[in-house]
């Protein structure tokens, strides 16, 4: 039979309460006193004194025993992660664990009603950061959970995709959390190896963390009810699904806050992608409250008809039509068009479901280009041509550039071009990327003598043909607005400086006006 501090402390407790009584003095009037009585009111305030001094040596007992089971439950943690781990993570991940002794378990208050087997395992709730520099403070925080999958992973390329066009001031005021919501502490390090590999200067600068559960935080899913018509295979994936996102965002809700500009505008989420709970970006103090929802119904439905159902009980009025109740929570959910995330892969995480789903307005062009005529030297991959991306309907894919290729844009008349966005590689293929680029611009009816000015500048370098460089290509994009003295402009183009060793797509064009 195991032996409870907890219980010891409680009854410590309770015989320092009862311990100490409060005794009144006898009266000032000692004569008035039968000389009997008088003794037991002196033997009375001896027994106070005693008994207050019992109650610190109690105190002091109590406290002991509180840091013992801290230590305990400390040193339990560190064991299971080193016994079970790779040595180099593991070790790690005890190092981050001292870095981060700060590091509180994820406190919900109504958590244990939901989840009562937590209560056997005081250690159940505090979270394995496995990489991590404990960044705080950011201005957003962004989860992926990641769990193991029968097939092929999507983790390195969701995250090569997300941190491709990251610009350095971006990097130093976001947060990614990698959630492995596994207990197999072996592939939970495997999965930190790689992401350490792929990204080491990421992971030390502590843009990116990775976080696993702990061991008894999960139920035993065996108990559960069939529900909505479902498998129980179904029901016990979407259940832990769950349990997966109330866990991130428990612990990504003290890591950084979310700043909106129109703060007369009440919303609860953001909505970057139609599709499921993929792209959902909400505000950091509503996560406790969002979580505990989920926590609460995780054996009853997925968990986008959840956030779809604390919409409803927020804004809809029973007494009022469904028309008005759509109203009400769209005003709620703030959709951003075109969507910014897609669902990649075919493999569901449920074994041998299929997700052949795709957001239809990903990528969607909001904007038009000016008219121009359009000419390259690269080589198309089947209908990915220029005309497409400039127009938004698709993306260019080339075959391999060489030294002298390039993309030409050829405007009728001249005109004013206030800036320019260009981006590179895509989500399905974040290597095929332009390297060595440069933007170049061609002013309309620039006399020698500004040419002169223009090109003994430092801002500016001249090329050929009567081209100015303004710009390059930096971890994929290109971006810069275009100056007054160059203005109006005849052409703009693209040339690639060197031979590039992958194929190029280039999935944005954008030349304001």
């Amino acid at each position: 039979m195991r032996f409870s501090l907890l219980r010891v402390a409680c009854l410590l407790a309770f015989a320092c309460f009862v311990s100490v009584t409060w005794i009144k003095p006898p009266p000032s009037d000692d004569t008035s006193m039968a000389p009997g009585l008088q003794i037991f009111f002196k033997r009375l305030l001896v027994a106070e004194e005693l008994g207050g001094r019992v109650s610190k040596d109690l105190s002091s007992i109590l406290e002991q025993l509180v840091n013992m089971s801290k230590v305990a439950n400390s040193t339990h943690l560190s064991r299971n992660s080193t016994a079970n781990g790779n040595n180099t993570i593991s070790t790690e991940a005890v190092s981050q664990s001292e870095v981060m002794s700060g590091q509180q378990p994820l406190l919900q208050p109504n958590i244990y009603l939901y989840m009562p087997h937590l209560k056997q395992h005081p250690g159940s709730l505090m979270p394995n950061v496995v990489l991590g520099q404990g960044r705080r403070g950011v201005s957003m925080v962004l989860g992926i959970p990641t769990v193991k999958r029968e097939k092929e992973s999507y983790l390195s390329s969701t995250l090569g995709s997300l941190l491709s066009s990251l610009t350095s001031s971006q990097c130093q005021d976001l947060l990614i959390i990698v959630f492995v919501a596994e207990t197999d502490s072996d592939y939970v390090n495997s999965v930190a190896q790689t992401i350490k590999t792929n990204f080491p200067k990421e992971v030390k600068s502590g843009l990116l963390e990775v976080v696993s559960p702990s061991q008894y935080y999960y139920p035993d899913f065996k108990n559960l009810e069939e529900t909505l018509g479902d498998s129980m295979d179904r029901v016990r994936w979407r259940s832990k699904q769950n349990l997966d996102f109330s866990f991130l965002m428990l612990y990504a809700q003290d890591k950084g806050t979310f700043y909106v500009q129109e703060a007369s505008k009440k919303w609860l989420y953001l909505e970057f992608s139609q599709l499921g709970f993929i792209g959902k970006m909400f505000q950091t103090r509503d996560l406790p409250m969002i979580a505990e929802f989920f926590l609460m119904f995780h054996r009853d439905k997925p968990i986008d008809w959840l956030l779809d159902h604390i919409l409803w009980v927020k804004v809809c009025n029973p007494e009022k039509s469904p028309k008005d109740c759509d109203e009400q929570k769209a005003l709620l959910k703030q959709q951003y068009k075109p969507s910014l995330f897609q669902h990649m892969g075919l493999h569901s995480s449920l074994p041998g479901k299929l997700q052949p789903l795709k957001d239809k307005k990903f990528g969607k062009q909001t904007y038009s280009n000016p008219p121009a005529e359009l000419s390259s030297s690269l080589k198309y991959y089947k209908q990915h041509n220029l005309d497409r991306v400039y127009n938004g309907e698709d993306f260019l894919w080339a075959l391999t550039p060489v030294q002298g290729d390039y993309i030409l844009f050829s405007f009728p008349q001249p005109i004013h071009i206030s800036g320019y966005l260009f981006c590179s590689g895509n989500a399905e293929n974040t290597g095929d990327k332009f390297y060595n680029t440069t933007v170049e611009v061609l002013p309309s009816n620039m006399s020698a003598k500004d040419k002169r000015v223009i090109g003994s500048s430092s801002k500016y370098k001249e090329s050929d043909k009567g081209f100015f460089i303004i710009g390059a290509f930096q971890n994929g994009v290109a971006e810069g607005k275009i100056e007054e003295v160059l203005q109006p402009v005849s052409a703009l183009r693209l040339v690639v400086h060197s031979e590039s060793d992958v194929w190029a797509v280039l999935s944005k064009v954008h030349i304001k006006v």
